[in-house]
């Protein structure tokens, strides 16, 4: 367990995508002028956590280990992929749903094959270039200082002197 909080770039990695899930509430608010923290858990929207979660992980992979090493070059490629597949596959996707949900009846006595009412498809589940491209800069915008300045969780609880972190 000591191990997990001593990961830096595990920690800030996510810490980079719970920021860019922290910010869709406060563009909600600016933007859309509606309290929703229902965008706190939900896929799609700027900026892309999933992109913010593995740039940042890349990010603190080649600081750590340096940009030259196998490891960050896996990180890279992984990174290409889901940014891809965001604003690519799993975008066309939620456009489809968009629009198959616009040609059938969402209620009714037809119903699914189960007798029930049919439920709309999830349409927001891919993202734009752009929200896609604010995330995988907010990723290491985020990881790199706090890898630099703070270290890891376990770093920091030894700074605060908490009790079982002092190793």
């Amino acid at each position: 367990m000591i191990a997990l909080l001593d990961n830096g770039v595990l920690w800030w990695g996510l810490a980079a995508c719970g920021a860019a899930q922290l910010s869709k509430l406060v563009i909600e608010l600016v933007v859309h002028r509606r309290w929703n923290p229902r965008v706190l858990v939900e896929t799609g929207g700027m900026p892309s956590s999933h992109s913010a979660l593995l740039t940042g992980t890349a990010a603190g992979l080649g600081w750590q280990l340096g940009f030259a090493d196998p490891l960050f070059a896996l990180a890279a490629t992984m990174c290409f992929v889901v940014l891809y597949d965001a604003s690519g596959v799993r975008r066309a996707a939620g456009l489809t749903a968009a629009r198959v949900n616009a040609w059938t009846p969402q209620a009714g006595p037809g119903g699914d094959s189960a007798g029930g009412p049919l439920q709309p498809l999830k349409e927001n589940l891919g993202h734009t270039r752009l929200e896609v491209l604010a995330g995988a800069l907010m990723g290491p915008a985020v990881a790199l200082p706090g890898l630099v300045l703070v270290g890891s969780p376990l770093h920091l609880a030894q700074l605060w002197g908490l009790p079982g972190a002092v190793g």
